[in-house]
């Protein structure tokens, strides 16, 4: 673990649960902690490029935006092109993230997942077709696992 003060720990527990939704989050964490915005924009650009932090970002809750039907389709390709085959995959626009598994062979040959996201069960499957397209002859097989609830999505959490 990255050498952390005090201060650097209440940031990461004024921000664990999101950036305040706020026209200046960072102010609002500043006054929060009684820091200057420049010192906690400083604290934590310092601590994702120490990796304490891996990122920041949206994180949009699919369901509330209407996209009720999301299936993480996993597929088997040939283990020297789904590096290539995975990079196309994730710059679909309907793909949130695509990224290479290992295979546990017998029971689940598959070695890329993508997960899709759309607003009508026909809407999935066009885009489950599209994928298949795009793999073409690589397509060795596949599954597609459909959402049946939602997951608490959260990131780091500290005490």
């Amino acid at each position: 673990m990255p050498n952390l003060d005090e201060i650097d720990l209440k940031i990461m527990r004024a921000t664990q649960a999101g950036l305040p939704l706020t026209a200046r989050p960072y102010h609002t964490v500043a006054e929060q902690l009684e820091l200057s915005a420049a010192e906690v924009i400083e604290r934590m650009r310092r601590m994702q490029e120490l990796g304490v932090i891996r990122r920041i970002g949206a994180v949009p809750n699919h369901y509330q935006l209407g996209y009720r039907f999301n299936g993480m389709t996993v597929w088997n390709v040939p283990d020297e092109q789904v590096d290539a085959l995975g990079q196309k995959i994730g710059r679909l626009d309907f793909v949130s993230h695509c990224y290479r598994r290992p295979r546990h062979l017998p029971l689940w040959p598959y070695n890329l997942f993508a997960m899709v996201h759309g607003k009508s069960q026909e809407a999935v499957d066009r885009q489950i077709e599209r994928i298949a397209e795009i793999l073409g002859d690589d397509n060795l097989g596949s599954e597609v696992l459909y959402s049946t609830r939602i997951l608490k999505k959260t990131g780091f959490r500290s005490r």
